[in-house]
């Protein structure tokens, strides 16, 4: 694929929320098309901008993109969640800012030949990264029934979960499942009829948990804001944009104990753990797409932006 367009969600509002100084160094962790990156970039005269993406292709086309910046862009191959590394290795102690972008872009979604969609018959792929090892297809037709089960609850919160993870079972026994269409065949055959004419893809949910599953998504997003927030300077931000609960609630968790300090229990008359608070949170609420945006953008609608302030 070499058309590579995603359009940003929350664009405005998350590089505003980073409160760009010209000087500063900012790590865009989820650099997908540029967009965001983009944006930082105008911002910076002698700064620097680090971009890090998985997935080479967004690499290849996000560098076309940001081409006109020089030297204030840094691109780089590797999961937003090896973020401490990423720096270590540029010689790079603090940063001033720090925005994810999390979950599946676009371009991934609408290019049938990955296997991310449910709407076109392709290999059972979905690796963000064609380099990692674990595919979709190695899930369905080698993980155990109950593990299968347990990711399609967990991720994808799917209620007929003991159901289609029995279909999957049975249905590799015969032949591997081998394409996105088949699997589809496999999910529906699972579904009662009241499910299969509900206006959402009955597909849909299926397809999330085996992503996130084989991308550990959930794992990354967990490590990525265990690194972040020690990686900020004083007075830096953080910006996560989430697209399901599942991400969201890590988020804003991991924002809340970090904002939190003392972890002593109520009864004590003391603080006797000595935690500080790290950063303060900006919004008590997160901050959500503009019907203007929705209406340019739906796959918005889910999208949560969540920031705090390194103290």
């Amino acid at each position: 694929m070499t058309d590579f367009h995603h359009v940003s969600v929350l664009l405005k509002e998350s590089v505003d929320a980073l409160n760009i100084r010209p000087d500063g160094i900012y790590v865009d962790g989820t650099l997908g098309g540029g967009g965001h990156s983009e944006e930082i970039a105008k911002r910076l005269t002698t700064g620097l901008l680090i971009g890090i993406d998985r997935d080479k292709t967004a690499l290849r086309a996000a560098g076309e993109r940001l081409r006109p910046y020089g030297e204030r862009v840094k691109l780089v191959h590797s999961n937003f969640s090896q973020i401490a590394w990423v720096l270590q290795t540029l010689e790079i102690e603090k940063v001033d800012g720090i925005l994810l972008d999390l979950g599946v872009s676009s371009p991934q979604l609408d290019d049938g030949s990955r296997g991310f969609s449910y709407m076109a018959d392709a290999p059972l792929d979905m690796r963000m990264d064609a380099g990692d090892a674990l595919t979709a297809a190695a899930v369905v037709n080698t993980w155990p029934q109950e593990e299968l089960r347990r990711i399609l609850y967990a991720y994808g919160e799917e209620r007929y979960a003991p159901q289609i993870a029995a279909a999957i079972c049975r249905r590799r026994e015969q032949a591997p499942i081998e394409t996105t269409l088949e699997l589809v065949d496999v999910i529906r055959s699972a579904m009662p009829p009241a499910a299969l004419r509900e206006k959402q893809h009955p597909a849909k949910r299926s397809f999330q948990a085996i992503r996130i599953a084989v991308n550990d998504e959930l794992g990354a997003v967990e490590r990525v804001m265990a690194d972040a927030v020690p990686l900020l300077r004083k007075d830096g931000r953080l910006a996560v944009i989430t697209f399901h609960s599942l991400e969201d609630r890590i988020v804003k968790t991991a924002m809340a104990a970090a904002a939190r300090g003392c972890t002593c229990p109520p009864e004590f008359p003391v603080c006797v753990c000595g935690k500080k608070p790290q950063v303060k949170l900006l919004g008590r609420k997160p901050v959500t797409s503009t019907q203007e945006e929705l209406e340019e953008n739906p796959r918005a609608r889910s999208a949560k932006l969540r920031v705090c302030q390194k103290l």
